[in-house]
């Protein structure tokens, strides 16, 4: 009776629930007072492999919410064969603005029993599936849309009637990377910081929050991928707390304070291809103005 119980269980998981894409609308009280709300739809892990036709239809019905700024939060494919697929499916959204940095698959295709979070989110060792060609499509998804390619860099963008001063690193899980590179201020004249890690280590966390930027946006963690009611994740990830490796919460550092969104991503582990309690998902971040 338990036996069976648990494999009709895993079945759901595998058959069912991982492949039962969901949107999620959060806000986010972030805007200065008296600012225009900013519609910004946050994407990670999507991990798309060739002949994934549902997930890719999906992605491309998305536009229908018609986003002042689209995010890549990194993990974008799985296999080099991909890429035009997944280009050919965001096409729909390349009308908006946007921005992406890499994860840690995006350099290296993951593998059953691949690196993983040690205890205190400390640096695991180098993916060891085979390389992927990620600077060919960071370079095709810069042609085709016109996004910004925030890989250790920074750049100020326009959207919904804001200014916005973006910053992005390479996957810190990997230590790749660059804080300094994009340490600093915002912008003379910008009305929102917006940080970008695929990973969401503290100590980004902490530089980011540190330099004012004020809504990170990250993935990796694929929340938790199995959840347990009452529970919620199991495990913890990338050094943040159980509690934090899905959705929207708060980043408190040396007096300062952002706001953190980890979203639980479209994909699957290769090693767990199921999902349990927790539904591969986009997610709408309605930016609002925070109370005075």
């Amino acid at each position: 009776m338990t036996a069976g119980v648990g494999v009709g269980v895993l079945a759901y998981g595998a058959l069912v629930e991982r492949t039962a894409y969901t949107l999620r609308r959060v806000s986010v009280p972030v805007l200065a007072p008296g600012a225009p709300a900013l519609r910004v739809l946050h994407l990670s892990d999507l991990r798309v492999t060739v002949g994934q036709r549902g997930k890719l239809a999906w992605l491309g019905d998305l536009a229908r919410l018609v986003p002042d700024l689209v995010v890549l939060t990194g993990n974008l494919v799985r296999a080099d064969e991909a890429c035009d697929p997944l280009l050919a499916a965001l096409e729909p959204l390349f009308s908006f603005p946007g921005c992406f940095v890499p994860g840690t698959h995006d350099h290296r295709a993951p593998t059953p029993g691949g690196p993983r979070d040690r205890p205190g989110g400390g640096t695991p060792a180098e993916p060891r599936g085979r390389g992927l060609d990620w600077p060919t499509l960071a370079a095709k998804l810069v042609a085709a849309s016109g996004w910004r390619d925030l890989t250790n860099t920074r750049a100020v963008a326009d959207a919904g009637g804001l200014r916005l001063d973006l910053r992005g690193v390479d996957d810190a899980g990997l230590c790749r990377d660059r804080l300094d590179a994009v340490a600093g201020p915002p912008r003379v004249g910008t009305d929102l910081a917006i940080g970008l890690s695929h990973t969401p280590r503290p100590r980004v966390l902490d530089a980011f929050a540190a330099d004012g930027v004020r809504l990170v946006l990250s993935g990796h963690t694929l929340g938790g991928q199995i959840r347990l009611p009452g529970i919620g994740a199991p495990v913890a990830s990338a050094g943040l707390a159980r509690s934090r490796v899905r959705g929207l919460s708060r980043q408190v550092s040396g007096g300062t304070e952002s706001w953190l969104h980890v979203s639980p991503g479209l994909g699957t582990s290769p090693s767990a291809p199921i999902r349990l309690g927790c539904r591969p998902e986009a997610t709408l971040l309605g930016l609002v103005p925070r109370a005075i």
